[in-house]
This record gives structure tokens, C-alpha cells and sequence, in this order.
């Protein structure tokens, strides 16, 4: 009998989960949304309930998938997993870079690779090393809060808070970056799509405009795909990956991101790696980080 685990996605908005077996089928998969996300633990232990009866078997293992390193699974949400999980090991942790990165070796981009960076953009910005195909999580367990990383002399308050790369490139600092455009009076027409309402822009709003030709989301695209591929140029500087996978928003925009991101990336690497470091999106979708995060469980029990 294939053994299943169950993986838990809390790294951004709403939840995924997601029951995989060994051969990286996904069994059985559930969602919370964002709303739903507000009462967390009763909508965990629901959707669990659901993706464990449809997956149709017994779990040997939960891991929950957390955006930050070095965070433990909250006490409400093992609660509710133990509730539905029918004897199962209590949850494990993983940071959502690192479940991503098991994910992409697994059964996703970077299949049967060991040397693998991945980065990924969506409330927060995660990514994760694999090492001679080990999750490498550092002296403190710390590793991979790429969020932090230093791209720009300018020290600002919301930097010290969120740290300086997601400050400019997580979803929330996208939007920002447009409404400051906006409000020094750029004229975008992503404005009039919420009514001038500009607290109800979202990420993708700036996409979808980027999308159309809108000067002021194409702009303000540029300079996103400028600090992730410096970001990226920096991972690969340090881990020399044979692939960088980028997920989440990354992912989603590939068609116009992903070439930007590269040409930024090669400007800034030695040019002996940047002929060789493969950068690639991921194709996994959704659920990336859950299907790592069950990937972690097995290992755990391994």
C-alpha cells in the first residue's frame, strides 16, 4: 500500500491542502479562502476532514508549510489536524521556500536535481536550497528568509519591518509601488478598474495592466523583475544551483517577467555561472508548497 501524507499550506493568503502519495500523486486536495482563513483552525480542520476522506486512506504523516523559517506549527492548527488525522504523527514544520524547493526536486521543474534554488513571490517572498538534495536550513534554522535581503542603500521604516526585498516585491509591495507612482500623478488605468478607490488594488490588478499596456504597471513590472533578478543573481552567487525555479506570482507571470528576470540576473552573475544556472518557472501551480510540505512529512518518518 502507497503510504499518503498531508500537506498544509498557511503561506499566504487563505490555506491549501493537499493528501500526495510516494509516487507524488496528489490524492486529494482542499482550499480555504482568504475570508475563510479568518477563522483559521475551524476552516483547517474542515477542509482537512475533506481532503482526507476523499483521498480514500490512511495518513502516515502532516506537515504544515509556515512563511517563515524557524516559525513553529501554531498550537490551534495541530489541534485541529489531530482532530481529523485518525492517528497520525503530530504536524512538522517547514518553511514554505524549502517545502517549495522539495516540491520542484520531487516531481516538479527540477526533478532529480540536488543543487536547487527556488523563489517565490506572494504575500510574503520565500525561497528555499537544496543541497546535495538536503533542505539546507543553517545554524539557527533560519536559512532561506530571502524577504530580508538588502537590495537598496535607502533605509526605510517599512524595510526594518518587513525586510527590504519583500518590502518592494511581496504583493503588498507591488501595489505599493504603483499607488506611490499614482499619487504622484502618473496617470494609470488601473485606477479607474476600483472606481479611484486605491486601497482595493491588488497584485494582479498591476499584471492584468502590465498586460494591456499600461505604461505605469509595465513600469513598475520592470522594476520588480530588477530586484528579483538580483535577488536570484545573488542566490545563485552563494549556492551555485544547477536551477532556480520561480513560483507563485513569479510563476503566474512568466510570460512577462520570466525573460526580464533572466536578462537582469545574467548582468549581475560571474558569466561562467550565468551560462550554466538554469532559470525556470514552476510546474506545480498552486500547489507547490502544500505537495512539498507532504513531501517533508515523508521524509520526517524516513
Amino acid at each position: 500500500m502507497s503510504e499518503m501524507t498531508l500537506g498544509l499550506d498557511l503561506s499566504d493568503l487563505g490555506a491549501r491542502i493537499v493528501v500526495v502519495d510516494d509516487s507524488a500523486k496528489v490524492r486529494s486536495r482542499a482550499e480555504l479562502s482568504a475570508t475563510a482563513a479568518g477563522h483559521l483552525a475551524t476552516g483547517v480542520r474542515e477542509a482537512a476532514r475533506r481532503a482526507i476522506a476523499g483521498a480514500k486512506g490512511k495518513l502516515s504523516g502532516i506537515a504544515v508549510a509556515l512563511p517563515q523559517a524557524g516559525e513553529t506549527v501554531p498550537g490551534d492548527i495541530a489541534s485541529a489536524l489531530a482532530d481529523v488525522s485518525k492517528g497520525a504523527p503530530l504536524p512538522v514544520a517547514v518553511a514554505a521556500g524549502h517545502a517549495a524547493a522539495m516540491a520542484e526536486q520531487w516531481c516538479g521543474a527540477a526533478r532529480g536535481i540536488t543543487e536547487v534554488v527556488t523563489f517565490a513571490i506572494g504575500e510574503h517572498v520565500t525561497a528555499g536550497v537544496l543541497i546535495n538534495g538536503e533542505p539546507w536550513l543553517g545554524a539557527h534554522g533560519l536559512a532561506g528568509a530571502v524577504g530580508w535581503l538588502a537590495l537598496n542603500p535607502v533605509e526605510r521604516e517599512d524595510y526594518r519591518r518587513y525586510g527590504g526585498l519583500e518590502a518592494e516585491v511581496a504583493a503588498a509591495g507591488i501595489v505599493r509601488r504603483l499607488v506611490w507612482r499614482i499619487k504622484s500623478g502618473d496617470r494609470s488605468s488601473v485606477a479607474d478598474h476600483v472606481g479611484g478607490d486605491l486601497s482595493r488594488l491588488i497584485a494582479e490588478d498591476v499584471l492584468r495592466g502590465a498586460r494591456v499596456g499600461d505604461g505605469v504597471c509595465i513600469s513598475v513590472m520592470r522594476d520588480t523583475a530588477k530586484y528579483v533578478g538580483m535577488a536570484v543573481a545573488n542566490l545563485a552567487t552563494m549556492f551555485d544551483p544547477e536551477a532556480v525555479v520561480l513560483g507563485g506570482v513569479l510563476a503566474s507571470s512568466g510570460d512577462i517577467m520570466l525573460e526580464a528576470i533572466r536578462v537582469e540576473a545574467a548582468r549581475r552573475l560571474r558569466p561562467a555561472q550565468a551560462d550554466r544556472v538554469r532559470i525556470v518557472l514552476s510546474t506545480l501551480g498552486p500547489d507547490a508548497v502544500a505537495i512539498g510540505a507532504a513531501r517533508a512529512a515523508m521524509r520526517a518518518r524516513a
